[in-house]
């Protein structure tokens, strides 16, 4: 089965000038047939009608639309090229993107983190070892004078002939330590016959690093070497399936990274470059990529999409560096519309949740929207002894994470974190629309505390419950979630079709 469905739209045939993969299913037509579904890919080459351009608006994504630079530009297809972000190409690069950048273009992302409880340390080393809940290892001591294995992963990774992997290593040390990543690609149901075997400095390792198949299936073994004195931590080895820079998990995707090496992920989708910009964020997510892409782009509007990879499943988008990369991406997505904050529509489910809250005490938007709101993470965390034992232990490490500790006094500070800056906000004229759990074991209170907090502001709450756990009636919830979004466009005056569920 075809993974990328590509589309041509000219008077000359372009799959005649290259050799395509197996991989694609090439349609050329000379005249649009707008009964087809939708494309990973489109390529234009002669001039559009008006009627044409906008069924390309809605049925090829963005960043996916490449546009001949020998075409003269109309109305219609200038805001095709801005709505899409268009790519426009020569004539003379024709054979060299279908044959090299059309492969990058399929339509399932994948990106997942090796699991920290498959983290081995090597046998040699003869330091002091600790481990830091689930964020990762500890080690401290003399790690030789010559470069060692000190540590490695007990599984592996699958490698498809052709297939290109993104790996990035989240790691903290100090001076006294120099460390470099090496991978060895085995053939596919061999422990002997060594593929390829690669080493990156941390030089290298300030970028993610790609390792492609050239060869048959394999299977990449990961280890971490090192030498020196002094202390290493190791928080985590992300792999995704690589763009070769057309894009982080979606064509178009961003990465953005702090100091400390944490990522965050972002989508900006321009829609028909009218107002709201609606921003999405992820919820606890061990798959990593972005979540609820066709959700939103139903809705037809112009939207955002961010992702938080640390942690397992997520870290709540809490952190000072990490709170400007968030609020630059939104800053940046309003800037090319041309849009004030106040046309901003922030929302999420469970864990995203929080940062929609969280972020619109930074953004003063009119709107925010969240299902089985997450407010009291230190709460979220302490329920995690008693009312809802080893189902959310990431809350635990969370907890750690920001505050050092999972004492009293560690939950009161984390609670504080967000209940603080909620009532320095000003929340006047602005509406909440907010679906909870009646029973909800993560964080009871939620709702009830927000409404509190809220009242007397001049904002407006329109509440939704619905009986059960925090894990009960996901499809109750994202029903009510989606009602609400069709409820705001309708105020700009605008439909919407968000008849699918976030993924």
């Amino acid at each position: 089965m075809a993974d990328i469905r590509a589309l041509q739209l000219g008077t000359e045939d372009y799959a005649r000038r290259a050799t395509l993969g197996e991989d694609v299913a090439w349609s050329f037509e000379p005249e649009l047939d707008e009964a087809a579904r939708e494309y990973d890919v489109a390529f234009v080459s002669r001039p559009l009608v008006a009627d044409e351009a906008r069924w390309l608006e809605r049925h090829v994504r963005a960043y996916c639309l490449f546009v001949s630079r020998d075409l003269a530009l109309d109305a219609p297809m200038r805001h095709l090229v801005r709505s899409r972000r268009a790519r426009l190409f020569s004539e003379d690069d024709v054979q060299r993107i279908l044959e090299k950048d059309l492969r990058n273009y399929y339509s399932k992302p994948y990106g997942e983190k090796f699991d920290p409880h498959m983290l081995a340390v090597s046998p040699g080393f003869r330091g002091d070892v600790s481990w830091d809940g689930g964020v990762g290892a500890i080690l401290s001591g003399d790690f030789g004078e010559r470069m060692g294995q000190v540590a490695f992963w007990r599984s592996n990774i699958p490698v498809e002939p052709g297939q290109a992997l993104d790996l990035w290593l989240e790691y903290e040390k100090d001076g006294g330590v120099e460390v470099e990543l090496e991978t060895v690609q085995f053939v596919r149901g061999s422990i002997s016959s060594v593929q390829d075997v690669r080493r990156f400095s941390e030089q290298d390792l300030a970028e993610p690093v790609t390792v492609e198949d050239d060869g048959p299936a394999a299977s990449l073994f990961a280890s971490i070497n090192a030498r020196g004195r002094g202390t290493l931590k190791i928080r985590a080895l992300h792999d995704r399936h690589s763009r070769r820079g057309a894009g982080a998990f979606l064509p178009g995707g961003r990465r953005w990274v702090t100091p400390a090496r944490e990522e965050l992920f972002t989508y900006f989708d321009p829609g028909d470059l009218e107002p709201p910009l609606c921003v999405y964020f992820s919820g606890y997510k061990t798959m990593e990529g972005f979540e609820g892409y066709y959700m939103m782009r139903r809705l037809g509007c112009p939207f955002l999409l961010v992702s938080d990879p640390r942690l397992e499943g997520g870290d709540f988008y809490l952190g000072e560096d990490y709170g400007r990369l968030v609020l630059d991406a939104v800053h940046e997505a309003l800037d090319y519309l041309g849009i004030p904050e106040r046309d901003v529509v922030l929302s999420g489910l469970s864990m995203g949740t929080f940062a929609a809250l969280y972020y619109a005490t930074m953004i003063p938007c009119a709107d925010v929207i969240v299902g089985k709101p997450l407010l009291s993470l230190g709460n979220v965390a302490a329920n995690e002894r008693l009312r809802r034992p080893a189902v959310f232990p990431t809350s635990l490490d969370v907890l750690r994470k920001e505050c050092g500790g999972l004492g009293e006094d560690a939950v009161a500070r984390l609670n504080r974190s967000f209940w603080d800056r909620f009532d320095e906000t000003d929340w006047s004229g602005r509406t909440i629309f907010a679906a909870y759990m009646i029973e909800d074991d993560y964080d009871g209170d939620a709702y009830p505390r927000l409404l509190s907090h809220v009242r007397g502001s001049g904002a407006r709450v329109i509440g939704k419950g619905l009986h059960g756990r925090h894990n009960d009636d996901t499809a109750g919830v994202v029903a009510w979630f989606k009602a609400q979004y069709l409820r705001v466009l309708r105020e700009y005056g605008r439909g919407g079709d968000a008849d699918a569920e976030p993924r």
